[in-house]
This record gives structure tokens, C-alpha cells and sequence, in this order.
């Protein structure tokens, strides 16, 4: 596990699945028991997510992550 320092898309990409409370795409596939994430078609960005007590988050098409909760992600390696 380590902290990014500096906004990047897998930034983005872990920020989007920690706020819906996973720690990363894998955690979200294995608990939602699914292959797919709604993505944003022209960016790959996530767009939405079923958080584990079923309700949703959806994500603008844009960043998310404000700089202040970029040191407060997490990137997991496997």
C-alpha cells in the first residue's frame, strides 16, 4: 500500500472506489458479485457504484478528487 503525492487517473480511479467503500476494483467485483462497472464512455472514468448497504454513488464525468484527499488515498498493489 502506498500515497500518491500528485493527481493522476489511477488516483482518480482509487479515490471513486474508497468514498463508495471499497479498497479497489477487485473488492468492489468480488463483494458485488459482478464483471461489470459503469464507466463514463469517453474517459473510462467510474460513473456509478452500489455501495455495500445497496444504495448508489454516481460520479461526474470529470475529476472528483480534490487535491486536499489525494494524499488520503490509498493504492493498493497486489
Amino acid at each position: 500500500m502506498s500515497r500518491p503525492t500528485r493527481w493522476s487517473d489511477v488516483v482518480e480511479e482509487a479515490y471513486r472506489f474508497q468514498i463508495a467503500g471499497y479498497r479497489d476494483e477487485i473488492e468492489y467485483r468480488e463483494v458485488q458479485k459482478t464483471n461489470h462497472v459503469d464507466r463514463w464512455p469517453h474517459n473510462g472514468y467510474v460513473k456509478k457504484l452500489v455501495r455495500r448497504d445497496g444504495c448508489f454513488y454516481y460520479y461526474n464525468r470529470s475529476r472528483e478528487c480534490p487535491d486536499k484527499e489525494i494524499n488520503k488515498t490509498k493504492l493498493y498493489e497486489y
